[in-house]
Order: structure tokens, then C-alpha cells, then sequence
């Protein structure tokens, strides 16, 4: 767990030491120490949440610099369909695609074009007998973070499929060799144009642990303004664009499920509403379904911390988009779609695993007494959840307390009834 590699990096210098972001993320990552913020590597999950409510702007995502392109002959620019809402009055997708061209790269491979494909795939994946129920989408690198360390008995639900940025990847590199067979594989840079932390911290983890797809992720709002100045509406585009409605519905909350019409699933979106969907399938106490989608930010993909625009505004962008598309370009969906199989290269090699935080201790015995002691501690405090201890929570403050990186004296509401009783 501690050699994961966030994108969500917090800068001290500009950390007030509120309680906003300590207060709103949703694994208990976050403590206020000496002052400013603390994010525990082992817990953060890089949703975005953070960056989301700081004030201060203290929190950011780090995404690859667009210098790293020189180092390539030839350069593939990876759009995510989100990419696609960021822009205003816009009715044809291929003035951004062009534009793309026009700031440097040498091709563009649409994500949606892949995501098109996934979906058929998981049409077909979801047919399986021998299938856990209901699948949970592999799509959001969040929630395959989040399973991992806080549901593990959900990790079998998880769709073992690449997501469409990786396959868009692959399929862009293969296209570029048959383009010009005199390129070798370093002389072709794949670039994807990200929405959130977690997609940059998920490709570059990849790179990490040697499955590398992508030769860097950058920032949709960076990419955003070096492009916009060069969409000329006067000028008709290239036809470009080789996607349908199905590919750009990935970029909002239930556009992957749409796909799967022909079976039961559920869609939420917005953190909060994810864990709790996700405890409802721990206990058992969820419908019975076929396929969940569950998408980290308000919105989908669209509310990425890296984006421009309000995600629904965007989200209204895209329908308006999709009136003049067919409905896909890259599957044919009322074909027998079950007679298909999934190739061996659409599954990911790395399989899901536990990787809890830190236990309280490696000795059980000493932990269930540190656990017994936890409770003692949380009930003699105030339960305000306050924050005011640096902890989210009172609970997470006890154990603090027990871990032994704080004392009881930080409750400052506990104190100040110490300093009333002795006056």
C-alpha cells in the first residue's frame, strides 16, 4: 500500500489547517497536524475530494508536464468523451480533434471509440455462469482502490476488464505501427487527456508496476486552454471523430450501464453515495442485479477535479452532442453479442487484492485490546465530530490516540470542560 503513487499532493505552504477537506473525505485519510493537512498514502483512494473543497487550494493533482511530449516522433492524443463537455456552442466534436492536431500531436484516438467496444465485451463478460453478481464497473479507478481497502469481500464483484483508456492505448499504438511501419514502439508517445487524480494516479501506478499503456496523462483544464483559442468554427473540420452515442455516454453517471439495457443494473455517482451502495452489497441488502456502475465524482466523469466545467452543464453538452451521432460506431448492438468472445488482452493481468491500512498491532491479542480500548477512549469523548482534534472523528481521534500519534488533550472540547471544572 505505501508504495502506491498518488497524483492528489497537498502544498504545505498554502494549508490553513481547516477542517474542510478532513471533513469530506471519504476514508478517513486526512488528519490536521502542526497546523496544515496530513494525507496517509496507505488510505487515500485520490478521488478528488479534497481539491474539491479546499478554499485555499492547497490540495492539487499532479498530471505530466506537456514538455514530455518532445521526446516522441510521433504523438497520439487519447481524449476521454468527458473532454468532449468542456466546450461551449460546440455541435461537432471534430473541431476539438483538429485543434488537437493543431497544438502537436499527429493523431488522436478517441476513448470512446474503445469504450464502445468495452461495453460490448461486458454485454458478454456479464453472461458468464460462472460470474459473480451483481459486476461492479472496473472503469473508475476509485472504486477498485476503494474495494480493495475497505470491502474485501466485494473484490471478486470487480470487473476484470481493462478500462477503455487502456485499450484505447493499445489499439492507438497498433494503429500508429501500421501507419508508418518505420516507427518502433519508443518512438510512438501515447498521451491520455485525464478528468480526475485517480485515472492519473491509476495509469502511472501501470507505468510503476511495468504494464505501461500510456507515455503520460495530462490535464484536461491544461489541455483545455491550449486548445481553445485554436477551434476555428469558420473553417469546416477533417472528419475526425469515429465514435457514437454509446462512447460519449461514458462520460456521465449511467452511461456505461445504459450500454447493458437487456440486464438489471444500478448506477450511482457521487462519492458518498458510492460507499454506501457499496455497504449495502457487503450486507446483502441490495437488489438483485446484474451490473453496477459506480462512478466517484457528482455526475460522472464530467465532475472530475480536472475538468472546466460544471458537470452538468457538460453533461447537457453531450446530449445535445449526441443528437447527430448513430448510436455506435465500433459494435454492432443488436447483433447475438453472447456468440463473441472477449479476447485474452481485454483482461487485466493484476489481480485485485486486500491491502487494508495499518493494523492497530501485528499481534491479535494486543490488537483486540487495543480495539477494547478505542471504545473506552470514544466514550469519554464528546461526540461532536467537531474535527477540532485534527481526526474526522471522534472515533478516528480515539484511535489516534491509541496508535499513539496523539494524546487526549488534543479534544479541545474536553479540555475546555477540564479548564471549567477547576476554575
Amino acid at each position: 500500500m505505501g508504495n502506491y503513487k498518488h497524483s492528489v499532493t497537498l502544498a504545505k505552504d498554502k494549508c490553513k489547517g481547516c477542517t474542510n477537506c478532513l471533513k469530506r473525505c471519504p476514508t478517513e485519510a486526512i488528519r490536521i497536524r502542526n497546523g496544515h493537512a496530513e494525507i496517509n498514502s496507505d488510505t487515500c483512494v485520490d478521488c478528488g475530494e479534497c481539491i474539491r473543497r479546499c478554499p485555499y487550494r492547497a490540495k492539487r493533482a499532479v498530471s505530466d508536464p506537456l514538455s514530455i511530449m518532445e521526446g516522441f516522433r510521433y504523438k497520439v492524443a487519447l481524449p476521454a468523451p468527458a473532454f468532449y463537455g468542456q466546450f461551449d456552442h460546440l455541435n461537432n466534436i471534430n473541431y476539438i480533434l483538429k485543434a488537437l492536431l493543431d497544438i502537436g500531436f499527429d493523431d488522436v484516438f478517441e476513448v470512446a471509440r474503445a469504450a464502445e467496444i468495452v461495453s460490448g465485451y461486458s454485454k458478454r463478460y456479464i453472461m458468464r455462469p460462472d460470474v459473480k453478481k451483481p459486476v461492479i464497473s472496473s472503469a473508475c479507478p476509485v472504486i477498485a482502490r476503494l474495494v480493495s481497502i475497505r470491502f474485501p469481500d466485494l473484490i471478486d464483484n470487480i470487473m476484470p476488464m481493462l478500462p477503455p483508456v487502456d485499450i484505447a492505448a493499445k489499439m492507438a499504438r497498433a494503429e500508429a505501427k501500421e501507419k508508418h511501419p518505420e516507427l518502433k514502439d519508443e518512438d510512438i508517445g501515447i498521451f491520455f487527456i485525464s478528468p480526475c487524480p485517480a485515472k492519473v494516479s491509476y495509469l502511472q501506478n501501470e507505468a510503476e508496476n511495468g504494464r505501461k499503456t500510456v507515455d503520460g496523462v495530462f490535464s484536461m483544464n491544461e489541455l483545455y486552454l491550449k486548445i481553445v483559442t485554436k477551434m476555428d468554427d469558420k473553417e469546416v473540420p477533417p472528419l475526425l471523430s469515429r465514435t457514437g452515442r454509446v462512447g460519449i455516454r461514458w462520460a456521465g453517471a449511467g452511461g456505461e450501464a445504459r450500454a447493458l439495457s437487456k440486464h438489471r443494473f444500478l448506477a450511482a455517482d457521487g462519492i458518498e453515495n458510492v460507499i454506501d451502495v457499496l455497504e449495502k452489497m457487503d450486507n446483502y441488502t441490495l437488489p438483485d442485479l446484474d451490473f453496477v456502475e459506480l462512478d466517484a465524482c457528482n455526475g460522472g466523469c464530467v465532475g472530475g477535479v480536472m475538468t472546466m466545467e460544471n458537470a452538468y452543464i457538460a453533461k447537457a453538452r453531450l446530449l445535445h452532442l449526441e443528437k447527430g451521432l448513430p448510436l455506435a460506431v465500433n459494435w454492432d448492438f443488436e447483433e447475438d453479442y453472447g456468440s463473441r468472445e472477449i479476447p485474452d488482452d481485454f483482461f487485466t493481468d493484476e489481480e485485485l487484492t486486500y491491502s487494508p491500512p495499518k493494523p492497530l498491532d501485528e499481534d491479535i491479542k494486543l490488537a483486540f485490546e487495543k480495539r477494547v480500548r478505542i471504545q473506552q477512549i470514544l466514550e469519554t469523548l464528546p461526540a461532536l465530530d467537531c474535527g477540532s482534534c485534527g481526526a474526522p472523528t471522534c472515533r478516528a481521534f480515539a484511535e489516534d490516540i491509541v496508535r499513539g500519534y496523539v494524546t487526549e488533550d488534543d479534544c479541545i472540547v474536553r479540555m475546555k470542560k477540564k479548564q471549567e471544572a477547576t476554575e
